[in-house]
């Protein structure tokens, strides 16, 4: 039987092993065919000589990875073994991309590869949409650049909007005026502005409109310059919806479009304004389209595994 042994001496080999050796387990049942044993500052593993090099190619890996950031995970370790050749960010150790401090200096960065892949295109393109399941990371990283943006005077203003269709609830029956009902419908865009400018600031910047928060059909009739404006929840809009926010571009504007073709909440008569705007201009050089996948998941490790399942059901029928 073939061995090959890794020394970890440089590193801490408890917490690359993680705590009761979580990380190795994880590793097992990646290499369900080699024998691996974690032992004092030593990783051991027996197998076939082809499986035993990849194995000692994605440990490597792994290990450069915890040299440069002193952290592993779950998420991480499943993105390097499944890394492929052009992932060359994650060969090279690392996948995360600094995007600005957050409130109290929070680091916000874009967590993993194809995130990364969003900065990078809305560094090229005025315009990309973001596709992918929940909890994939497309409006905490586009708030994020957006917010980049205003910082450093980029843009004047930052414009994040939404359709107004509920997700089997009824707006019409929640208490107060439209901007009371509407308020709970946005509150994961305000939850990711908090997490990146000061309560004051931010209210400071609603206020005085600075940044703006409204319901898609509000966009009608405007010319967005000098802004950086995101559609959030996408897949709601339809198609004179999307046509009409796709046209609202003005001078110095950046357009990011996120949405989930797989959560399309418009009655089945209407046809999603998303999935056609993306079969229309997915041949265009001008605009970045990412999709982002459940290996972006970057929120409980459950939901990744609710998103497998629902998959697993969706693709039955």
């Amino acid at each position: 039987m073939n061995e090959i042994k890794i020394d970890l001496n440089e590193l801490n080999p408890q917490e690359f092993f993680g705590n009761q050796n979580v990380n190795i387990a994880k590793l097992r049942t990646y290499f369900p065919e080699i024998k691996i044993i974690a032992r004092g500052s030593n990783l051991k593993a027996y197998g076939e000589k082809r499986v035993l090099e990849e194995f000692s190619k994605r440990t490597d890996m792994l290990i450069a990875h915890y040299g440069k950031y002193n952290f592993l995970n779950d998420e991480i370790i499943e993105r390097i073994i499944m890394s492929t050749e052009k992932d060359k960010d994650i060969l090279n150790g690392g996948t995360e991309t600094m995007i600005l401090h957050g409130v109290g200096g929070r680091l916000i960065k874009a967590k993993t590869f194809n995130q990364k892949r969003l900065v990078e295109s809305m560094n090229k393109y005025d315009m990309v949409f973001a596709i992918g399941p929940a909890g994939t990371g497309k409006t905490y990283t586009g708030i994020a650049l957006a917010v980049k943006a205003l910082k450093e005077k980029q843009v004047k203003r930052i414009i994040l909007t939404r359709p107004a269709v509920e997700a089997g609830e009824k707006l019409g029956f929640l208490p107060g005026d439209l901007h009371e009902k509407l308020d709970p419908y946005m509150q994961p865009l305000y939850d990711a502005l908090r997490d990146m400018i000061a309560v004051e600031t931010l209210q400071n910047y609603l206020e005085k409109g600075v940044i703006q928060i409204a319901p898609l059909a509000f966009m009608r009739g405007r010319t967005l310059d000098n802004a950086f404006v995101i559609l959030d929840e996408a897949q709601n809009a339809s198609h004179s919806q999307m046509k009409m926010f796709l046209t609202r571009m003005g001078k110095n504007a950046k357009f990011i479009i996120t949405g989930d073709p797989g959560q399309i909440d418009l009655s089945r008569r209407m046809t999603s304004g998303l999935k056609e705007a993306l079969l229309i201009l997915e041949n265009y050089n001008e605009i970045g389209i990412i999709y982002l996948d459940d290996k972006d998941v970057i929120r409980h490790p459950l939901v990744k595994r609710v998103i497998d399942a629902y998959k697993t059901i969706e693709n039955d029928n």
